[in-house]
């Protein structure tokens, strides 16, 4: 008996102990949340390559110290994206491409534009951080926007080796390419040089800006590669040659997404790696809007 209502007590009093330490927890937890520089550094131990010291990656708006409620993934940092993510609850943004409309993000030009003046009030009144992961994210295995696009397109099973930009296909068209493109994209204002009725076997995919030189020519030049799919080029550079290359004779075809819509289910697939690395705060992935609308006459 004696030894049964010890255990009781002990029971009631290690109880109430771990009650009141329950409770202390919870009050460290919230009185500890994740910042978003923690973000950053678990974010850093995860990519598995060296952290760049030069490079476009940082929180390039909003303090290292802010308090993070929730976080957004997205392809660009849109003022119109922000506030959707500030309304759902969001004050992490996790961005592909720039916040400030240049590669470097340098806002010093800047200072008395008024557009930049009102994005960069808004960042501040709603205790916003964005950080850029652009680099890292490109540079990892795998690729992070081409395993995205590759699992929103359904092309896992075409590409040529894993984490490939090339894929390979039965018998379709140029046409057909392009409508399940569309399709599986949801885009609307894609482009395209060349016979819709050509057969295509192999496509290269340059995700995002696609330049002329060194490298997007050789691959456009290859005799086995049928379609260049890019998300944007300038059209004196890329789109010149691959017309001169049809004019020539060859079969040839250029596709060009949308620098959003070509990058964008990449950032898809950045919110479901983010989620287990930050498990206190949830991620949502947050659509960049399609730009562009077609004018026809």
């Amino acid at each position: 008996m004696v030894c049964m209502s010890m255990t009781r007590r002990s029971l009631v009093v290690g109880g109430a102990a771990l009650a009141a330490a329950s409770q202390v927890h919870g009050f460290a937890q919230a009185a500890g949340a994740l910042t978003a520089g923690e973000v950053v550094k678990r974010i850093k131990g995860k990519v598995g390559i060296p952290w760049m010291t030069e490079t476009v990656d940082r929180i390039l708006a909003g303090s290292p110290e802010v308090r993070v409620k929730g976080i957004a993934t997205t392809m660009m940092a849109t003022l119109e994206v922000l506030q959707r993510a500030v309304a759902a609850g969001k004050n992490m943004i996790v961005t592909h491409e720039p916040t400030f409309w240049s590669h470097l993000d340098t806002t010093k030009e800047l200072e008395s534009d008024p557009t930049y003046e009102f994005k960069r009030r808004f960042i501040a009144e709603h205790d916003v951080a964005v950080f850029r992961f652009h680099d890292h994210w490109h540079r990892m295995k795998p690729d992070g926007i081409n395993a995205g696009m590759t699992r929103e397109l359904e092309w896992e099973k075409n590409a040529v080796s894993a984490d490939s930009h090339e894929f390979v296909f039965g018998a379709t068209t140029l046409a057909g390419l392009v409508n399940t493109m569309v399709k599986r994209l949801n885009a609307h204002s894609m482009r395209v040089v060349g016979d819709a009725n050509m057969p295509v076997r192999r496509v290269v995919a340059n995700w995002g800006y696609a330049s002329l030189m060194p490298n997007v020519i050789k691959t456009a030049a290859r005799p086995d590669v049928d379609v260049v799919i890019c998300g944007e080029t300038r059209e004196w550079e890329l789109v010149e040659y691959v017309q001169d290359q049809i004019a020539s004779g060859a079969k040839k075809a250029l596709i060009v997404v949308n620098h959003v819509v070509s990058e964008q289910a990449g950032m898809r697939y950045c919110a479901d790696w983010l989620k287990p690395i930050v498990p206190e705060v949830t991620v949502e992935f947050m659509a960049s809007m399609e730009p562009f609308w077609v004018a026809r006459a």
